[in-house]
């Protein structure tokens, strides 16, 4: 399916050209594909993934695991979203079975789609409107929906390499685990889990009206 709805965000983000630009050798420059891939088979248990699950994928980028979250999720579907055209082709011409669609989550223009899990891997720090995006995701959930926002470095670690790279992403900072209580109790959210350490980053978070969950844990 090919969605081209993409509000204003070529005209208004400069980190558009800068993905379009980076898109035909991402795969090779950016985050090795087979490390990535090993890291979310033995980090699996952590997503809680299951057969039937409708899953929005937010920032897929040129849809490095797309595929491998579609093998987890069948029958049920995933929506891939990114503000990248250039991106956006690469995820596609994969040929995965999921549903690709140009779209900037900061201005998204769509109903309410109602997803079991809405993913957000490596791409936080890259919303230029972080309220009006965390708003947008926590739209997409179901009742008993859960938001993940995963990175496989922490949050230091992150902020430092977009500051080494510089230019529009620079000052894509990646907040520490501490802040996001307050982030996503702005969308109506609450923290269930939250990890950030040297090698892993990790929120989840559910609807406030949700009841709490055995096993949750935050470690800072």
């Amino acid at each position: 399916m090919n969605h081209d709805g993409n509000g204003i965000a070529a005209a208004t983000d400069p980190r558009v050209a800068f993905f379009d630009q980076q898109a035909p050798r991402w795969d090779q420059t950016g985050p090795d594909p087979v490390v990535t891939l090993r890291r979310l088979g033995e980090l699996e248990g952590r997503l809680g993934l299951v057969a039937g699950m409708d899953v929005l994928e937010v920032g897929c980028g040129t849809g490095q695991i797309t595929g491998w979250l579609v093998e987890r999720v069948r029958p049920g579907r995933v929506v891939a979203w990114d503000f990248s055209p250039a991106m956006l082709a690469k995820a596609r011409a994969r040929g995965v079975d999921a549903d690709f669609e140009l779209r900037d989550i900061c201005e998204v223009r769509v109903e309410a789609r109602r997803f079991d899990v809405v993913l957000c891997f490596q791409a936080f720090p890259h919303f230029r409107d972080r309220v009006a995006a965390m708003r947008q995701m926590a739209r997409q959930l179901k009742p008993s929906g859960e938001l993940v926002v995963m990175h496989l470095l922490g949050s230091r670690q992150v902020s430092a390499i977009h500051h080494r790279v510089g230019g529009s992403v620079g000052g894509d900072q990646l907040p520490p685990a501490t802040a996001w209580p307050e982030l996503v109790g702005r969308a109506g959210l609450r923290v269930t889990e939250a990890v950030d350490c040297e090698d892993l980053f990790l929120i989840k978070a559910r609807w406030v009206d949700e009841s709490p969950r055995r096993g949750e844990r935050a470690s800072y």
